[in-house]
């Protein structure tokens, strides 16, 4: 327990040295929520893969992997196909959009009224979400720690909203290249482990507990399983490629930089879910009983599968190490709730509407205020689904996902291709979508599909699951979408003023995005060497716990880890263009 307590403070010290040392490249609030849209492509190649990654995928998807095998990684795949659609098509269209928050392009293609409305309708949803991974995290260290879970949310969230607020997108985003380094190695650390405890892989999956372990247990109706991986591919598409989420690719200096960043984030996607959830799988296959092992964890003990793998099989120190790193993990997530929250009410209310003539400084100053609001909201509403005691994390996230995410982006999605659509087109979409999810979530009722679909075997708890994130998805398609789509039928000519902005829009999505001045390239090299140096000093502090009090093969494994983390910032400082740095050494001399 102390052991595990002084790696996270350590780690915590590290991470605030990163918000130190990158406070110099905040001056506005350009660069507080995007970096100044002058970041290389692997910080946000980074960010866009963390963005998708919290504690909530060690919990809530762990123990979704602990109880039907490999259909979580459906969830993760479908993630990954998103990304490969960012790389091949959106990510530089998103970057090439040249606006500082996401709600600023809502502007342009659907005019104020929709700036404003989704200002207010989208910022529930992040908090929710947020509220969700943080759950996630307070789950794994209240494990930890022996704390109990509100104790554990409320400290682990101001934990969270301190770092997030006082470092800004550099600190963030510098971090989260940290965190996926960090996070990485551990878990491909975990997964060698698994697979050598297991023996082999293939031993793994012929052990694993259910007659299938592609669709996992408690289903009569394997079609429902394939219905619902067909929907969550084309959900997650719709998610990670229309304006709302955007933001991920508006830090990159360029739109090469941002293509480049959408296949980082697409490789660790594809790669990540077999290396995440070994573990689970393995527990799950030696028969562990979780719900034994953690008796107050109730219906929810699925939830605590990575933590008892690392517990029980790795050595010690490992424990601190990850949860550390799933604190940053967290708290990367946890800024879209945060920092872009902040961004949008700052940049698409205060300022236009409240305070017009209000300078950078007092901005900035606003944009801390907020997100501290923002950061205590977060905190009630973990609170608030932690006494949801009968629902767990991963449907959770499928219900909130399905239910209020997705008829949000149809409008941003589709508002890319169908130019002649009149303004209110968007938030009347959006109104649809609130009667759709609404009727879905609290009018239709398992007796009913069986009563409809001729089922002759009453639908399990997981296959009611399923069926509702599809339903949902079907009938946004259907309905919510087949709304904006016949808007077009009322299009009538804008007005002068807005058609110069609907323009503008597509013009910027056609224009690409080039930098490669000289001072564009000094922050460049100034990325490469404070970034590289810190993660240097990062993996040099791993290998160290070498000398932790474990076995020798216990040992080696932080060798591995931190061996990992050091070669990618050597790579990172043996990039510094040294010309560049002679060149501006010589001008200063003179």
């Amino acid at each position: 327990m102390e052991l595990n307590t002084i790696v996270v403070g350590i780690y915590f010290l590290f991470l605030v040295g990163i918000g130190w040392m990158f406070r110099s490249f905040t001056t506005n609030t350009s660069d507080y929520f995007r970096g100044g849209g002058n970041m290389l492509w692997w910080m946000v190649g980074a960010t866009a893969f963390m963005t998708q990654f919290s504690a909530w995928t060690f919990t809530g998807a762990a123990g979704k992997a602990y109880t039907d095998g490999f259909a979580v990684a459906i969830l993760f795949l479908a993630n990954a196909f998103g990304y490969l659609m960012n790389y091949l098509y959106f990510a530089p269209k998103f970057r090439q959009l040249r606006v500082v928050t996401v709600i600023e392009a809502i502007r342009m293609r659907f005019g104020k009224a929709n700036e404003q409305v989704f200002t207010w309708t989208g910022m529930p949803n992040s908090v929710i979400t947020a509220g969700i991974w943080l759950n996630g995290l307070a789950i794994i260290a209240s494990g930890i720690f022996g704390f109990d879970m509100t104790t554990t949310i409320i400290l682990t969230g101001l934990v969270v909203l301190v770092m997030s607020v006082t470092g800004g997108s550099w600190a963030v985003i510098a971090s989260d290249f940290l965190q996926m380094l960090v996070i990485m190695a551990v878990t491909v650390t975990c997964a060698v482990a698994a697979i050598i405890h297991g023996g082999g892989v293939t031993n793994i999956i012929e052990n694993f507990p259910t007659e299938s372990f592609i669709a996992g247990s408690d289903l009569n109706y394997l079609s429902i399983f394939a219905v619902w991986g067909v929907f969550i591919f084309l959900k997650q598409f719709s998610i990670t490629n229309n304006m709302l989420n955007s933001y991920r690719y508006l830090a990159a200096k360029d739109s090469k930089n941002a293509r480049k960043a959408a296949l980082l984030a697409c490789i660790l996607m594809t790669v990540g879910p077999v290396i995440w959830f070994m573990p689970s799988w393995f527990i799950a296959g030696q028969g562990v009983d979780l719900a034994a092992a953690y008796p107050e964890a109730g219906s929810k003990a699925a939830d605590f599968a990575y933590l008892y793998f690392v517990q029980t099989y790795m050595p010690a120190g490992m424990v601190g190490l990850l949860i550390a790193a799933m604190f940053a993990a967290t708290m990367s997530s946890m800024d879209s709730g945060l920092n872009k929250n902040s961004g949008i009410f700052v940049k698409n209310f205060y300022e236009p509407i409240l305070r017009p003539e209000a300078n950078e400084k007092e901005l900035v100053m606003v944009s801390k205020l907020t997100s501290t609001f923002f950061g205590v909201a977060i905190i009630l509403v973990a609170l608030f689904i932690n006494s949801l005691k009968g629902l767990s994390l991963f449907d959770t996230m499928m219900y909130v996902g399905a239910l209020i995410g997705f008829p949000m982006t149809i409008p941003a999605f589709c508002g890319f291709f169908i130019k002649k659509t009149p303004d209110w087109a968007a938030w009347g979409t959006l109104i649809v979508g609130g009667f759709v999810s609404f009727f879905v979530g609290f009018m239709v009722t398992p007796e009913m599909v069986e009563s409809v679909l001729g089922l002759s075997q009453k639908l399990t708890s997981r296959e009611w699951s399923d069926l509702v994130v599809a339903i949902g998805l079907v009938g946004h398609l259907i309905f919510t979408a087949g709304f904006f789509c016949l808007s077009t039928l009322f299009y009538k000519p804008l007005s002068q003023a807005r058609q110069k902005d609907v323009d503008k829009f597509f013009e910027n999505l056609d224009t690409p995005l080039v930098s490669e001045d000289d001072e564009q390239k000094k922050l460049d090299n100034k990325q490469r060497k404070m970034l590289g140096t810190l993660i240097s000093v990062a993996g040099i502090a791993i290998m160290t716990m070498f000398f932790l009090p474990n076995e020798l093969s216990g040992r080696f494994i932080f060798v591995l880890c931190g061996a990992i983390v050091l070669s990618v910032g050597l790579l990172l400082i043996k990039a510094v263009d040294d010309k560049i740095e002679d060149a501006a050494e010589a001008k200063a001399n003179s």
